[in-house]
C-alpha cells in the first residue's frame, strides 16, 4: 500500500529527507521563508507558496488536496493552513513549535530569554490552541521535545529515531580540500541564545589552545534581547570565530569533512541536526548533553556519548582544549557519538516507523478530508480573519520573528 502524504512547511529538512527514504510519496509545499529553510532544502520536487498571504495558500492546498491521502504538517504556519482547509493531518513538532507554542500567553523560551517571544491576544491564542488540538495525531521525538507535548496532547506519539540524509552530506570527490591553518571547529548552527552561543563565547577567552571556528553567519532575531545579542558579536566578534555566508546543503560536506572538529549547541541537552550529520562524517562533536534526557530506540532506553554535560563555560573551555591537544581523545569521541548516532539514524527503521504511521492514519481516516460542515469551515476561517484583521501586519511579524 502506497501512501500519498501532501506535507506543508519544512524548517530543517525534516521532509525532504523523508523523501529520500520512505515507501510514501510525499509531497512537500513549503513556505517562502527568506531563512536558512529555503537555503537549505534540496530543491528536487520541493514546491514553494508563492507567497506567505494565507488565503492564496489555502486556495492552492483546496486545489490539490484530493490528489492525496494524509498529510503531514511541520510549524505552526503549516498546520493553520491545514486546519483552515478541513485536513487530517498530522503535526510533527519540533524545536521553537513546541517549546514555544503560539497559544500559550506570554510565552517565553526556556532556553533563550525572558522576554516574550509573541504577544498574542486571548482570540488568537485560542485559534492556534485549535490548531494544535485538531490534528489527528502529534508526533515529537526525544525526551525532551516529547515533555513538552505531553502537556497539551495525552494521546503524543513519539518517533526518536530520525533521518539523515547521507546522499546531499557526501563530499564530491573532485571537490579541492579546504585548508586551514589552525585546529579547525565547524560550526553550521544558528547563532542564537537557545543555542548556548552565549555559553560558547564565555569559555574562549579561558581556552589555552589555538584554534579557529568556522561560522556560518545565521543569528536568530525573535525578540530584541536576541538583536542585542547579534549587535555585540558582530561589533565584538573573538578572534578565534571567521564567518562563511549561508550556504547550500550540498556544500556542507566539505566542511564537516575537512573541519577536525564540530561545533554544536550548548543549551537545549538533545541531539539536533548538526550534531546527527557531523557524527555521521565520524567528526568529535561538541553539544551540550543534558544527562536527563533519553532516547528510546526499540523499546529500550540507550544515552547520548556527547559532551559537556554541564554548560558552565569553563567546562567547555576544558573540553575544547582537550579535543584541540589530544587525538586520542579527539578520535575516541567521535568514534562513540558515531555508534550512538548510527542507531539513532537507522535509515530503514526509521522509514518503517513514519510509514506504519501514515498506513495507521491513512485507514483510520480513509480520507484526507476531515469533512466539517460548510458552516464551520466558513466560521472557522471568518474566526481566523477576524482575529488577525491586521493579518498582513501581523503574519510578517511572526515570520519575521519566527526566523
Amino acid at each position: 500500500m502506497t501512501i500519498k502524504v501532501l506535507a506543508i512547511g519544512d524548517l530543517a529538512n525534516n521532509v525532504t529527507t523523508m523523501k529520500e527514504f520512505l515507501k510514501s510519496e510525499i509531497h512537500l509545499i513549503n513556505f517562502p521563508w527568506e531563512t536558512m529553510s529555503k537555503i537549505m532544502d534540496e530543491k528536487k520536487d520541493v514546491e514553494f507558496f508563492e507567497s506567505i498571504d494565507v488565503l492564496k495558500n489555502l486556495k492552492k492546498i483546496n486545489q490539490i488536496k484530493n490528489d492525496y491521502d494524509i498529510c503531514l504538517v511541520l510549524s505552526s504556519a503549516g498546520a493553520r493552513i491545514a486546519y483552515l482547509a478541513d485536513l487530517n493531518y498530522i503535526l510533527f513538532v519540533v524545536g521553537n513549535d513546541i517549546r514555544t507554542p503560539l497559544f500559550i500567553k506570554n510565552v517565553k523560551d526556556p532556553y533563550a530569554s525572558n522576554e516574550p517571544i509573541f504577544k498574542l491576544n486571548f482570540f488568537e491564542r485560542k485559534f492556534y490552541r485549535d490548531v494544535y488540538m485538531n490534528a489527528i495525531t502529534c508526533v515529537a521525538g526525544y525526551s525532551e521535545n516529547f515533555k513538552f507535548l505531553k502537556k497539551f496532547r495525552k494521546d503524543a506519539r513519539r518517533i526518536d529515531r530520525t533521518l539523515v540524509n547521507t546522499n546531499i552530506l557526501k563530499k564530491n570527490i573532485d571537490d579541492e580540500n579546504l585548508k586551514f591553518e589552525k585546529f579547525t571547529f565547524f560550526s553550521p548552527q544558528r547563532i542564537a541564545l537557545q543555542k548556548g552561543y552565549d555559553i560558547i563565547l564565555e569559555s574562549l577567552p579561558m581556552c589555552q589552545t589555538k584554534f579557529e571556528i568556522i561560522q556560518v553567519k545565521w543569528f536568530e532575531t525573535r525578540n530584541e534581547k536576541e538583536i542585542k545579542f547579534m549587535n555585540k558579536i558582530l561589533k565584538e566578534k573573538p578572534n578565534q570565530i571567521k564567518f562563511v555566508e549561508p550556504m547550500p546543503r550540498d556544500k556542507l560536506a566539505k566542511y564537516y569533512s575537512d573541519s577536525d572538529a564540530i561545533l554544536g549547541q550548548m543549551r537545549a541537552g538533545h541531539v539536533g541536526g548538526v550534531e546527527r550529520e557531523s557524527a555521521l562524517f565520524k567528526k568529535a562533536t561538541i553539544a551540550y548533553n543534558d544527562l536527563s534526557t533519553n532516547y528510546i530506540i526499540d523499546g529500550k532506553e540507550i544515552k547520548s556519548p556527547f559532551l559537556p554535560t554541564d554548560t558552565t563555560p569553563n567546562s567547555l573551555a576544558l573540553l575544547i582544549d582537550k579535543i584541540v591537544s589530544s587525538k586520542k581523545f579527539k578520535e575516541e569521541l567521535a568514534r562513540e557519538e558515531f555508534e550512538f548516532i548510527k542507531q539513532l539514524t537507522d535509515p530503514v527503521k526509521t522509514a518503517k516507523e513514519w510509514d506504519d504511521l501514515f498506513e495507521e492514519f491513512t485507514v483510520k481516516c480513509n480520507s484526507i478530508n476531515r469533512n466539517s460542515s460548510k458552516i464551520r469551515l466558513k466560521f472557522r476561517l471568518f474566526f481566523f480573519l477576524v482575529v488577525n484583521r491586521l493579518y498582513w501586519y501581523k503574519m510578517k511579524k511572526i515570520f519575521k520573528k519566527r526566523n
